[in-house]
């Protein structure tokens, strides 16, 4: 079983990818911000961080780079969700130092794909 925290501010999709995530058997924790995700990031070990890239306050991307920039959670991988698929996006997300990305709505089969990709 792999430790994933989860970024998501909708209340809705957290649900939901939550319970994919756990249903797969991974232990889950989630927050709404990415304030809250640094600070779990730095205190506890986590095997992935699935980030939602628009969040109230600090941004999904601006939280990957201080991941990236911290020893402690450089090589923590990072899976992008995002609602904003537009051309051009999944490189700048990529760029930011996410380590893939999924664009919302999310497809179960899609989801999980990446997360085991990124956790093997």
């Amino acid at each position: 079983m792999s430790k994933i925290l989860l970024v998501e501010d909708n209340a809705a999709n957290r649900r939901l990818i939550g319970d994919h995530l756990r249903r797969a058997g991974h232990e889950v924790r989630e927050v709404t911000t990415a304030d809250e995700a640094l600070r779990l990031a730095l205190a506890e070990p986590f095997d992935l961080v699935v980030m939602d890239v628009h969040l109230p306050g600090t941004d999904g991307l601006t939280a990957t780079r201080r991941l990236r920039a911290d020893a402690r959670t450089r090589a923590l991988p990072v899976l992008a969700v995002t609602a904003h698929a537009m051309r051009g996006d999944e490189a700048r997300i990529l760029a930011a130092g996410c380590d893939a990305y999924a664009a919302k709505p999310v497809a179960y089969k899609e989801l999980m794909a990446l997360v085991e990709r990124l956790l093997a």
